[in-house]
This record gives C-alpha cells, sequence and structure tokens, in this order.
C-alpha cells in the first residue's frame, strides 16, 4: 500500500503512568467524553468557555483512573508524558500553559477549572494534574544543559509555521484535521466546540477545532478500494472537481465528530455512487470532503489573515492543490518537523537565546487557487453544509 499520509502512534496497552501497563484503552472517546460535560453542566456553563476539546488526554486520564482504581501508585503521579518527563528530569512538578488546556484549563484564569475536572468525574484525582507554570518552568541539569516546559504539538506547529498574528491560521492535515487560528479574543459565541489553547503569552490564544479524521479517512478509502499512496496523485487528476457527481461526509470516526460541532452519533456517508463510479471518483470525492471540512473548522474557528498547511497531507501535490482550490485561498505550506522547530523557537525566546524567526517559518512554498476551480468549491460547500446539517438531523435521530 505504501506509506500512509497520516502517521504517528495510538496509545495502547502498556502506556500506563511510572512505567505501569493499562488494560487496552476503548475506542476513541473525544466526542463522548465532551458529551458527558455539557451533559452535565450545560452547554452555557463553565466548560464551554473553557478547553472543551477533551481528546486523547481526557481518555487517557480517565482510563488510567478506571483501571487503577483503590491503587495508591495512580493517586501522586502526574498522568501528563510532559510533565513527568519534566520532573523526572528536573525535579520540579510543572506543565506548560498550553498542555493544561486539554482539556482541564480555564483560559480565562490561567489555572485550572474545577467545574470541568469534577464534570469529567475525576475530582476525587484532582492531584494527578501537574501544577500549571505560568510563566513557563526552567531548570539546569547537573550537566549544564538547560531545560524547559513546552508547548505540546499543536501550539509547537503553530509556532513552528510562524502562526502568531491575529487571524492567521495553521490547517494540520494528520491523522486527524486541526485548524488553529491565532486569536486575542476568547469567542465564545456560536457551537460549543473546540478549544481556546493558552499561549505563554498572556492575552494570546489559539482557537482551535480538531475534526477527528483527516487522513485516516483517505488511508481507509485506499485500503479498501485497494489503492496504493503513491497513486493518490495520479487519480486526482482522472476525475474533474465534483469527482463524477459522488460526495462524502467525512465523518469516519467511530466516536462521530467534535469539531467544529459535536455530534457523537454523525457517521459518513456516500452519496451519487453509481456502477460507473470509479476508484478515482471515490478517492477525489473524499479528498474534496475532507478540505469542505478543513473549510468548516477554520470559517469556525474565524480564520482571516493568511493560512499555513503541514502535515501528512502535504506530501500529495495534487491534495495540496486541492484543498487551495476548496478552501479558496493562498496556501503556505510549511515541511518537515514543523513541530519541533516551533519547540526549539519557544525555548529559545524562554531563554533568550537570538533565532532568525523569520528563516526558521518561512514556507517551502506558496500554492495558490485556480479561479475557477474555487469558484465550483464555493458553491460545492454551501451544498456540503445543507446536506451535512440534513445528516446531523438524521444522527440526533438516532439517539
Amino acid at each position: 500500500m505504501g506509506p500512509p499520509f497520516g502517521g504517528g502512534r495510538r496509545p495502547s496497552a502498556g502506556d500506563g503512568p511510572a512505567g505501569r501497563t493499562l488494560p487496552p484503552r476503548p475506542g476513541p472517546v473525544a466526542a463522548h467524553a465532551r458529551a458527558r460535560v455539557w451533559a452535565a453542566t450545560g452547554p452555557g456553563s463553565q466548560p464551554r468557555r473553557s478547553s472543551s476539546s477533551t481528546s486523547a488526554t481526557y481518555g487517557s486520564v480517565y482510563h488510567a483512573v478506571r483501571a487503577g482504581r483503590g491503587r495508591s501508585t495512580c493517586r501522586s503521579r502526574t498522568i501528563r508524558f510532559a510533565a513527568s518527563a519534566f520532573q523526572r528530569l528536573t525535579g520540579v512538578r510543572a506543565t506548560d500553559v498550553s498542555d493544561a488546556s486539554m482539556p482541564f484549563l480555564d483560559p480565562m484564569t490561567r489555572t485550572y477549572s474545577a467545574d470541568v475536572v469534577a464534570a469529567l468525574g475525576l475530582g476525587h484525582r484532582a492531584a494527578l494534574l501537574a501544577p500549571v507554570s505560568d510563566p513557563v518552568a526552567t531548570a539546569e541539569l547537573p550537566s549544564g544543559v538547560r531545560i524547559s516546559n513546552g508547548p505540546y504539538d499543536l501550539p509547537a506547529c503553530a509556532l513552528g509555521a510562524g502562526v502568531t498574528r491575529p487571524g492567521d491560521g495553521l490547517l494540520i492535515v494528520g491523522m486527524c484535521l486541526a485548524a488553529l487560528v491565532a486569536t486575542e479574543r476568547l469567542d465564545l459565541d456560536g457551537e460549543p466546540a473546540g478549544l481556546h489553547i493558552s499561549t505563554d503569552r498572556p492575552g494570546h490564544w489559539l482557537r482551535a477545532m480538531p475534526a477527528m479524521a483527516g487522513t485516516a479517512a483517505l488511508d481507509w478509502v485506499l485500503a479498501t478500494t485497494g489503492v496504493r499512496h503513491t497513486d493518490v496523485d495520479r487519480l486526482l487528476t482522472t476525475t474533474p472537481p465534483g469527482a463524477n457527481g459522488v460526495r462524502v461526509r467525512p465523518y469516519f470516526a467511530p466516536s462521530g465528530e467534535r469539531a467544529p460541532f459535536l455530534e457523537p452519533r454523525l457517521r459518513a456517508e456516500f452519496l451519487g455512487v453509481c456502477l460507473e463510479t470509479t476508484a478515482a471518483d471515490l478517492v477525489r470525492a473524499v479528498c474534496e470532503g475532507i478540505g469542505f471540512a478543513a473549510r468548516h473548522c477554520l470559517d469556525a474557528a474565524g480564520l482571516t489573515g493568511t493560512l499555513a498547511l503541514c502535515g501528512g497531507g502535504t506530501r500529495s501535490p495534487a491534495w495540496t492543490r486541492l484543498f487551495a482550490d476548496v478552501l479558496g485561498r493562498p496556501l503556505r505550506i510549511v515541511e518537515g518537523e514543523v513541530g519541533a522547530r516551533g519547540a526549539v523557537l519557544s525555548a529559545a525566546r524562554r531563554f533568550g537565546a537570538a533565532l532568525d524567526t523569520a528563516a526558521w517559518t518561512a514556507p517551502r512554498e506558496v500554492v495558490e487557487p485556480d479561479p475557477a476551480r474555487a469558484a465550483f468549491y464555493a458553491k460545492a460547500y454551501e451544498d456540503h453544509l445543507t446536506r451535512l446539517a440534513e445528516a446531523r438531523t438524521r444522527a440526533r435521530a438516532r439517539a
């Protein structure tokens, strides 16, 4: 099949705190976990203005607590890997404010929200959460190496892509589809979804809309049709925009969708398939559907400035051009270990080291949209939103 466009490793058995083995974790829990918060407290309450995306952190903590119920080893350990590593190296128990944003931080006070912790059923295990270090904790090892807490992957990627000016955004096309927009205001309007990631600059956040399925959806359709990843570019050129009438609602995650809306029972749908539909049509329809989902996330996050693109999906030039057309805007393509660059830039700022930020965050290229295709996809996007509203109604009826 060739290498997938996504990457990374899913949490598995053996990923317990302090090296203790845990039983296999249940499947994706993010959308259901957030439903639990809002069912307990209401969409207009504290969790809505908090960092409401639960994702892997809540699933890992909650699963570890349930698996370790009654065991003293689960009462005082730091559950986050970064905080645990920092404590092991320095003796300082602390976590970065951005890491704390997932999902327990109140971004207004930059402290943990007791309401969110309690709503998630973890009030009796609040001691598992390392103290928020604000400003960031730094230390020097006996070897003379300086070390600091740093941002986790999403805000690190934003730094590495140069996304710091309010209104500018980043789209990470990985296994999940993460849309980030820098902002200086907390947007509490619209549907309660996504999260506000606090940064080490008070009064500055990243409005994040991390959709459940990105390249994982493409990987699925390629595996199902027997198509190799190396054939994606060729297939995208053999079928026209609109995929010969095939349309896809790309909500493939078994736990539904979490951004830019919460719909735990929503599932993927293929429309317009017939006996003449080809593998190329299916592949293009999925790529277009993911593009529409990305546009929806970016719109909800408040994108008004430039947009950077990174992640495994950028390995396909044809899909990258399709993203530019569907989003209807130029894309700054940043490549390589974008998150690692962001971590370096973050540490350099904290230690006062001078780096050429513009050079470190310069794009590999800028991909411009084709005007005719962009106009076609603008209309197709409106159709996507209409049919999505119908699909959400059907999903709720299955409750």
